[in-house]
């Protein structure tokens, strides 16, 4: 499934509520090497994470309610494609959370395997971890449902930091859900044959904490990577065609 290079990345950077770190976080990506574009999906923020945004030099598209993470992730790579409208080729596509803040500046290494035609998809594996507050239940969800569908084994699945060619994502289309993507992306482009690589490189994000909204944010991790699982596992994807075939 090898493409040849098509000048330049551009960077997908999906966030909501992230005006105290997004500026920080487009300001390092610009540093990254071949990355001549950083698109910013405002996913309904209630602060100025958009502004900021612009005003640190990214593209900004803006979701008047919060859509999800897979929304945002295919929110950004459509308003790429418009970009590249004219040019040779399609940039590959580097998506990047939000808080990574000056530490983005270290994802260079997921993008070289893509760029040299190596990989279709890098994941990040980060070299030092922060100390969650949660169990890793929604981690070994995620993993032992890969594994399960694939045979492969993923150190960190739900890590959000990812290189792609454009191939590879359009052939993943439609993503996963919410917090589901991540899991459901693998899945997908490994079982049509696609090149997926873990790559460690030395990114750093906020933890999360332990309070209530930590533990409603791990509830909804679960129920996304669930439905995710779900849908891909034969027996339910085939009553889910058969449904869709009644309806019409």
């Amino acid at each position: 499934m090898q493409e040849a290079d098509t000048q330049g990345v551009a960077v997908i950077i999906p966030a909501k509520d992230e005006a105290d770190r997004i500026a920080a976080t487009v300001k390092a990506a610009q540093e990254l090497p071949g990355a001549d574009l950083i698109v910013v999906v405002d996913d309904g923020s209630s602060d100025r994470t958009g502004p900021v945004a612009a005003q640190a030099g990214a593209r900004v598209v803006r979701h008047a309610r919060n859509r999800g993470k897979g929304a945002a992730m295919e929110t950004g790579a459509e308003a790429v494609r418009l970009l590249d409208e004219g040019r040779d080729g399609p940039r590959h596509l580097l998506f990047l959370d939000a808080d990574l803040a000056g530490t983005a500046a270290d994802a260079a290494p997921l993008v070289a395997p893509v760029l040299a035609g190596e990989a279709d998809m890098t994941i990040a594996a980060f070299s030092s971890t922060v100390k969650l507050g949660g169990h890793g239940f929604v981690v070994r969800l995620s993993r032992d449902g890969i594994r399960r569908a694939t045979g492969w084994e993923a150190t960190q699945p739900l890590n959000g930091q990812r290189c792609l060619t454009r191939a590879a994502f359009d052939a993943a289309l439609p993503l996963a859900a919410g917090f589901g993507v991540e899991t459901g992306l693998t899945i997908d482009l490994l079982r049509k044959g696609f090149r997926v690589a873990e790559v460690e490189v030395p990114l750093a994000h906020r933890a999360t904490g332990t309070d209530w909204r930590a533990q409603l944010h791990r509830g909804r991790q679960f129920r996304d990577v669930a439905r995710a699982l779900a849908v891909r596992e034969p027996v339910v994807a085939e009553r889910l065609a058969r449904l869709r075939g009644r309806r019409r």
